[in-house]
């Protein structure tokens, strides 16, 4: 059993298709049957008594969507709203829920064989946010665990 089938993700063939955005220096990876859209909607409303990690909630189309700072699940700090940052609306656990990010990058397909496990070095609370990694010639993906990360920032 490779990586992705053991993290539960859902594979088409031989191959597995990711939304890849940056938190910093970090090229992160969402499975794209995940990811709803990707906008700039940035008119959040405050939610009182929030944990940290919630920025507020938007009105997308008539619907209530908390965003959240992933930045700040990965305890990386505080996102800075800058011309590049994004909204990355997922659906995780029966709702819509909006991560801000640094920036964008490319939805990619991968072959399902060549995503590896996490390091296995890697020995802290945010290691069960990741699903495995993926190398490309210059960089190294990390495939989040949306479902993971969103439950940890709903009991922070």
């Amino acid at each position: 059993m490779n990586a992705l089938a053991e993290a539960g993700v859902s594979t088409t063939g031989n191959e597995v298709e990711f939304a890849t955005f940056y938190i910093g220096d970090l090229l992160l990876a969402a499975d794209i049957h995940q990811v709803r859209e990707i906008n700039r909607h940035f008119e959040l409303t405050p939610v009182p008594h929030a944990p940290p990690c919630v920025r507020g909630v938007i009105n997308l189309r008539g619907d209530v969507v908390t965003v959240v700072d992933l930045r700040t699940i990965l305890g990386l700090g505080q996102t800075e709203i800058a011309r590049q940052t994004r909204n990355v609306i997922v659906h995780s656990r029966d709702e819509q829920i909006g991560m801000l990010v640094d920036r964008v990058a490319d939805t990619i397909r991968v072959p399902s064989d060549a995503v590896e496990p996490p390091p296995a070095n890697v020995q802290s609370a945010d290691a069960s946010f990741f699903k495995g990694v993926y190398r490309l010639e210059q960089e190294l993906i990390v495939l989040l665990d949306v479902d993971a990360a969103l439950v940890d920032a709903s009991q922070s």
